[in-house]
């Protein structure tokens, strides 16, 4: 599987001397340029850029080795998929995966050696780069000629790293031609005659002096917290005679991240605005949407998704994205994930007119939205519910609400399929006036008209509130009470000794992504009823949610424009709620008290 040298005439027809179908790589290319592909515009100028060094290239020193190319491209038909409904077949590249890996081995300079030493693609979920790099590195272990080859997949944990690791693992397991010229143990697969292993290797940037890398896999670039990784990566291939560092990603959202930085210079590469001397031995290829492109519109998902239809399955995609149409909460992580566009990490959440359909229009009279309230109330006498708290620091606002699942008893008419919510709110009352001028705010209104309760004093009266809190208790069956620890204090013990049972709720993605999710789930579903409260309207609509790398959410107090206690107290309630003996109709945490999660 060594690599063989070619003539010139070889080289230039990628033949090996014999006369042979087109190049691959070029036929992609020019597939792409010509409109027969749909592709994106970054890779139409990556595409464009290996159609002009072909014409040019040789001015600067560059050679194209067809041969070479087709030799990476042909190994990956020693390897056999290890998992999923294409388990046990030979490993076929598809046509972008050809490209790319043609590219990084038939690119060379005068003197023989690779042209790139750096290799960013980017592309969205679920196109193959993990099995991708793996295979890559695979031959960078096993074809690539180099004696001694250190080869590493290099990612934020070992366990990230094991993703690509673990793949190579299976694939070497999978294919008799691999077994019989690679040595297996922990963490390691060696070619024990080249005196080369391949190894994972975790984030701890002070155990990476000393390396001596041939080829370095980076998977996940996005999730990097900074750029040490990679920095230690490149420095420790001064050694080698033709290293590579082959970074792959899906968009991100920190666009201070070393990530985004390889992002921007790679299109700077692909648009020809940094010099050639820097950009040469950088290959960039990368698959989004392009700017101004519709992203709910199905015919332009194959630009991030160049593997759909094999990898990428169609409905699944058209699924998610429908779901992502609705709910606006998901759409910055299914755009970023599957799409593969740069987005926020914060975005806005809840559609108002959609939230307004659970409950009275907004220019209902308040005097109508307060007494179908009082009467709501009234009819969930006894019910089954789940409390969640959000108390607030010495002067702020404070809520409780109640979230009671749906019991399809017929005296609730409508509602009887709906999960309903009734809320509290309290807020210090020699602060009001001060926080409706600063805020501009109604404090003052909806403490007249009934909405929000003033507690005396310039702070927060928790006194007031756990009375409040233990007469709501008595009304209904009130099965576990969540609340948040940071300021909760004494009232949480006093609570507990009259005999609720409270439940410590995480403000963490571990905990919150769920009941995040559920709310706008039943909220886009139509399956909320809140009844129109106008302070919990004005929560509701300051709501922002955080992501993280995984595509979690919570919401995000900090970020948020305004208040959003009611709606972080109902996630506190509802994360309780669905944790619930559906059948039984009883909490396994009935029984107990005070609970740490």
């Amino acid at each position: 599987m060594a690599a063989k040298p070619s003539s010139r005439a070889s080289r230039e027809r990628g033949d090996g001397g014999k006369k042979a179908p087109s190049c691959p790589v070029t036929a992609y290319a020019r597939a792409v340029v010509s409109g027969k592909i749909v592709a994106g515009r970054f890779v139409r100028l990556a595409c464009e850029r290996h159609l002009t060094d072909l014409k040019v290239g040789a001015k600067r020193g560059l050679v194209w080795d067809g041969a070479a190319a087709r030799h990476a491209i042909d190994f990956f038909g020693h390897l056999r998929h290890s998992t999923g409904e294409w388990a046990g077949e030979p490993f076929v590249l598809q046509g972008w995966q050809q490209f790319v890996v043609g590219s990084l081995y038939g690119w060379k300079r005068k003197d023989g050696l690779r042209r790139f030493r750096t290799a960013y693609v980017e592309v969205a979920r679920k196109n193959g780069k993990s099995v991708l790099l793996a295979g890559t590195a695979l031959y960078a272990l096993i074809a690539d000629g180099e004696p001694g080859a250190h080869v590493y997949s290099a990612a934020t944990t070992r366990d990230q790293a094991r993703i690509v690791f673990g793949e190579a693992e299976r694939m070497v397991a999978a294919s008799s031609a691999l077994q019989s010229r690679i040595t297996r143990t922990v963490n390691n697969l060696a070619v024990l005659p080249t005196s080369s292993w391949f190894r994972p290797l975790s984030a701890d940037a002070s155990k990476m002096d000393g390396l001596n890398i041939h080829f370095a896999a980076v998977d996940e670039v996005h999730e990097h917290p900074g750029p040490e990784i990679i920095q230690k990566l490149n420095t420790a291939t001064g050694a080698r005679r033709q290293p590579l560092i082959f970074e792959i990603t899906t968009a991100g959202y920190d666009r201070h991240s070393v990530c985004r930085q390889h992002h921007e210079f790679s299109v700077k590469a692909l648009e020809g605005t940094v010099p050639m001397e820097s950009s040469d031995s950088w290959f960039a290829y990368i698959a989004t949407i392009d700017e101004g492109d519709d992203w709910t519109d199905e015919k332009v998902w194959v630009k991030a998704n160049p593997s759909l239809g094999v990898t990428v399955k169609l409905d699944d995609l058209k699924r998610q994205i429908d779901e992502a149409r609705e709910m606006p909460a998901q759409q910055n992580a299914i755009r970023r994930l599957r799409l593969n566009e740069w987005t926020e990490q914060v975005t806005r959440w809840l559609d108002m007119s959609v939230w307004e359909e659970g409950g009275l229009p907004a220019a209902t009279d308040w005097r109508i939205v307060k007494h179908e309230l009082e009467e709501l109330e009234g009819k969930l006498l006894g019910r089954e519910c789940y409390g969640g708290l959000d108390l607030a620091r010495v002067n702020d606002l404070s809520a409780f609400v109640l979230v009671f699942p749906p019991t399809l008893d017929e005296t609730l008419g409508k509602l009887a399929d709906k999960w309903i919510v009734t809320c509290r709110f309290w807020i210090p009352e020699d602060d009001i006036v001060r926080r409706v001028r600063r805020d501009r705010v109604p404090y003052d209104v909806w403490r007249d008209q009934g909405f929000l309760t003033a507690t005396p004093g310039n702070a927060t009266d928790f006194a007031f509130i756990e009375a409040e809190i233990l007469e709501l208790a008595s009304r209904h069956d009130l099965r576990e009470l969540s609340y948040d620890r940071t300021f909760a204090g004494e009232i949480v013990q006093h609570l507990q000794d009259e005999g609720l049972n409270l439940v410590q709720f995480g403000q963490g993605f571990l905990s919150m992504t769920a009941p995040t999710a559920e709310l706008e789930r039943l909220s886009v579903s139509r399956s909320l009823w809140h009844g129109g409260h106008p302070v919990l309207r004005w929560n509701a609509s300051n709501v922002a949610v955080r992501h993280d790398p995984a595509g979690n959410i919570k919401p995000d107090k900090e970020r948020s424009r305004e208040r959003i206690d009611g709606i972080v107290a109902i996630c506190n309630a509802l994360g309780r709620a669905l944790a619930r003996d559906v059948n039984a109709g009883r909490s396994v945490y009935e029984t107990r008290g005070i609970l740490m999660l």
